[in-house]
Formats: structure tokens, sequence, C-alpha cells
């Protein structure tokens, strides 16, 4: 079975914000705003290759909107300080794995998924080529 890259770039974004929801609660504020910096341009980055590059609709619509969360993560960590950035690092991390669980779902309910997933049954069984029973 082969993994396909949307889904393991959802599953780097989830990865990011969980990471920076409990980094947030965690380190001080500015080191929750740094962390923030870093894995705010990686998902930037990653996101916005990948809705460029995407040809499905839903795909560019799902990681542009990601690549915009990470590029606000950006601006938040680099602007507020002390608590406000605290809380902004959080909420970031927050709205980053709810993008990332929908784009996740959206990925699954595709018709490329669901052909995927097809379950093959037997044919019925051709009764023209049944022999007659020989007379005992």
């Amino acid at each position: 079975m082969k993994l396909s890259p949307r889904f393991a770039l959802d599953m780097f974004y989830l990865v990011g914000g969980v990471f920076l929801l409990v980094a947030a609660m965690t380190y001080t504020s500015g080191t929750a705003g740094w962390l923030a910096f870093g894995v705010g341009a990686a998902v930037t980055a990653a996101a916005g290759l990948t809705a460029i590059r995407a040809t499905q609709p839903a795909v560019k619509v799902g990681h542009g909107l990601v690549a915009l969360a990470g590029l606000w993560t950006l601006v938040a960590a680099l602007t507020f300080t002390g608590a406000t950035q605290t809380w902004l690092v959080f909420a970031n991390a927050a709205l980053l794995g709810l993008l990332a669980v929908a784009d996740l779902v959206g990925h699954e309910v595709t018709t490329e998924r669901v052909v995927h997933e097809l379950v093959v049954q037997n044919a019925p069984e051709d009764r023209t080529t049944t022999k007659p029973l020989a007379a005992a």
C-alpha cells in the first residue's frame, strides 16, 4: 500500500500543531514564540508549495488555508510578546491542527480514496457450462 503525499503532509501539519499546543503551555512565551516561528515557517513553506503545485481544487484550498494559518503563526510569533504571544501560539496551533484534521477527512472521502477501497465479489456461477448428470 502506497502512502499518499497529501496524507503525509497533513500528518506533518497535525504533528506540528500538536507540538505547538504543548509547547505553548509548557515553555516560556519567548521560547514558545521561537518554536512557533520555526514550525510556522516549515508549515507555510510546505503547504504553500503544495497548494501552488496541486492540480485538485480540494488540495489547493485545504493546503492554502493551512499555509495562511502557518503565515499567521509567523506573524503572531514575531509581533506579540508575553501572555498574548502564549495564547496566540496556542490558538494558532489549535487552528493548524483543526485544518490538518479537516484536510485529512477531505482526503479520506474523495472518490480517489473510495475507489481504492472497493471490494471485489465473486461473479455468479455460469450455468451454461455445467454438464448433465450421467444416467446411473
